[in-house]
């Protein structure tokens, strides 16, 4: 199977960083760009570091974004103590416009979307991100990616060895896989569940927790 050039955000944040981790050490990844704010603190001879103020600064015909089968967008923020207008510019409005630049620079990408368990694609419960999330995957769907996949993880295991995470989230590490198993990913699964994505697809674009363990395989 050829293999495939990608570009990551959210690779200083938990998830991205895992994601990231699996697509250094994966054979089946080529090239890897990063895009953040700050440097990874990674070193590896598939790594490159784009870094930009914000993504709202991305230029829809920023050329440094051509050349890429993937995007592996992880980049995302809490909606603790956020009201909906502001969450919303960041989770969907940041979203859709690094989305378009990169569209426009590679009109036959894949764009895997980290997303969350609980996402609501009626954009009308009540549950403030999740309705926020809903709207973003579905706009995101309704672009014209080669394919669009939604990844909806529930907890997710840091890979050994990251550097980014909350001191908060490390007690649940060992706790939540003994009380709920069946809701718990590694970030090793995420990140090959996104490279599988992108080689061979998926029948559907929403990805739940048990298509991702699927398609980790």
């Amino acid at each position: 199977m050829n293999s495939i050039k990608i570009m990551i955000t959210g690779a200083t944040g938990m998830v991205g960083e895992g994601v990231l981790m699996e697509c250094l050490e994966n054979p089946d990844v080529s090239e890897i760009l990063s895009i953040s704010r700050r440097p990874s603190g990674k070193n590896h001879p598939k790594l490159k570091e784009y870094l930009v103020p914000d993504f709202a600064s991305i230029n829809i015909n920023d050329e440094k974004l051509k050349g890429y089968d993937a995007c592996f967008f992880c980049a995302g923020i809490s909606s603790i103590g956020m009201n909906e207008e502001d969450y919303t510019k960041i989770t969907y409005d940041m979203t859709l416009h690094v989305a378009k630049a990169m569209l426009n620079q590679n009109p036959g990408m894949v764009f895997n979307y980290i997303s969350g368990a609980g996402t609501d694609s009626t954009e009308s419960g009540k549950m403030m991100w999740a309705r926020v999330k809903g709207r973003t995957e579905n706009a995101l769907k309704k672009m014209n990616f080669k394919g669009v996949y939604n990844f909806r993880p529930g907890f997710m295991k840091p890979v050994d060895g990251q550097l980014n995470i909350k001191w908060f989230f490390k007690p649940f590490i060992y706790l939540f896989p003994i009380f709920l198993p069946s809701k718990l990913l590694t970030l090793h699964e995420v990140g090959r569940a996104m490279i599988n994505a992108t080689q061979k697809g998926y029948p559907t674009s929403t990805l739940e927790i048990r298509d991702i363990k699927n398609l980790a395989i």
